[in-house]
């Protein structure tokens, strides 16, 4: 009787000791959360051994998180993925025709989510105060230009290569006007004005010519003249040398007949006449984004999807790198408290923990049981 009592009290005594050195063990992972002191002294294994190695453990998790969980190539497959690519086209085209369809106006929306009040009063001011700045950038810079410099030299290919064209339009215009009898009257009134302005001179040349006399006169011989090769030679040379004087004066020479608020106003003007932007941006949305919403939504939506998916699996071990993920996780691995961390593991663990607890009880018992019959046999 006292061998089967001797032999249970050692079963005993080894699963009770196995299962609280496991069970210990197991809370020493995280207890205590912080060293104990006596003294100066500190005391061993405080704190436990997570708290002690929270801030290697930190680095080390955000090392295997960029090693080997969020990688640019993980990231990517994920990316490229058909499925992927699809839900996220499908989304697009759902969002691209809801806003399409609107009837909001683009001010509303600028008002709503970007606090802009009075849109087209903002864009009317931001054009007026960009064509001020222009117009004094651009003279500020004329000072060491000609008009021929500042030209682009398609324009100026293109008035020299017209020159001719202009010559003969200027004698073609002189000839009709002065073979017309409104030419001709003309030329009546200014040799009248001739002679009632020089005195002595006209009146002796009114005493031996009438007017019409000297009309028929000189008619025909300013009709011979505007007719004479000699006279398009003439008129080419001139037209020629005004317009190398006109491209060798200084550029800033046109700024007082370029006033800067008659430029504004003129841009103005063509801003609000002409650019329809400003008409949109009081109407709805689908009164003006119709036609469009069909090849938006269908063609450009998808496209502009491939496009940023492409982009963004080009760059992402760019952005892996400036994200700077590693510091991320340990920044928050090191935030964590190591109560909320043991009462993590212990939700995900604890019937595991338990299980350990328990087979340190029964290796206890086994051990008790072995040493038991040692001792009976020694006996």
């Amino acid at each position: 009787m006292n061998t089967v009592w001797l032999i249970l009290f050692m079963i005993v005594i080894g699963a009770v000791i196995g299962g609280v050195t496991n069970s210990l063990a197991i809370k020493m992972l995280f207890r205590p959360y912080s060293e104990k002191r006596i003294g100066r002294f500190r005391l061993p294994f405080t704190p436990g051994l997570i708290p002690k190695r929270h801030d290697e453990l930190a680095t080390q998790l955000g090392r295997m998180v960029v090693s080997y969980l969020v990688t640019s190539e993980g990231i990517g497959k994920k990316l490229t993925e058909a499925s992927f690519t699809d839900s996220v086209t499908e989304w697009a085209k759902r969002e691209s025709r809801k806003f399409l369809s609107s009837d909001q106006s683009l001010s509303s929306i600028l008002h709503q989510n970007f606090q802009v009040e009075d849109s087209e009063k903002l864009v009317l001011q931001q054009v007026e105060r960009w064509l001020e700045t222009s117009y004094d950038r651009w003279f500020r810079e004329a000072n060491s230009r000609t008009i021929g410099m500042a030209l682009p030299e398609v324009i100026v290919e293109k008035v020299e290569r017209n020159l001719p064209a202009i010559r003969r339009m200027l004698l073609t215009k002189a000839r009709d006007y002065v073979a017309s009898e409104q030419g001709k009257a003309q030329l009546s009134v200014m040799i009248d004005r001739f002679l009632e302005t020089h005195g002595t001179l006209g009146n002796m040349v009114s005493m031996f010519f009438s007017n019409e006399r000297l009309v028929d006169k000189l008619h025909p011989e300013l009709l011979k003249f505007l007719n004479d090769q000699e006279t398009e030679k003439w008129l080419q040379k001139l037209l020629d040398n005004e317009w190398e004087r006109l491209k060798e004066k200084p550029l800033a020479d046109i700024q007082q007949y370029v006033e800067k608020e008659a430029v504004v106003r003129i841009g103005r003007q063509a801003l609000q006449t002409q650019v329809p932007v400003i008409q949109w941006l009081g109407k709805p949305l689908h009164a003006w984004t119709g036609p469009y919403e069909e090849k938006v939504a269908e063609e450009w939506v998808p496209k502009l999807v491939h496009v940023t998916i492409q982009l963004l699996v080009s760059q992402l071990d760019h952005m892996l790198e400036r994200l700077h993920l590693e510091e991320i996780v340990r920044e928050q691995v090191s935030a964590f408290s190591v109560e909320r961390l043991e009462e993590l593991v212990l939700s995900i663990s604890r019937k595991e923990f338990k299980m350990i607890t328990y087979l340190g009880a029964l290796l206890g018992g086994g051990i008790g049981l072995v040493q038991s019959l040692i001792i009976l046999l020694i006996k």
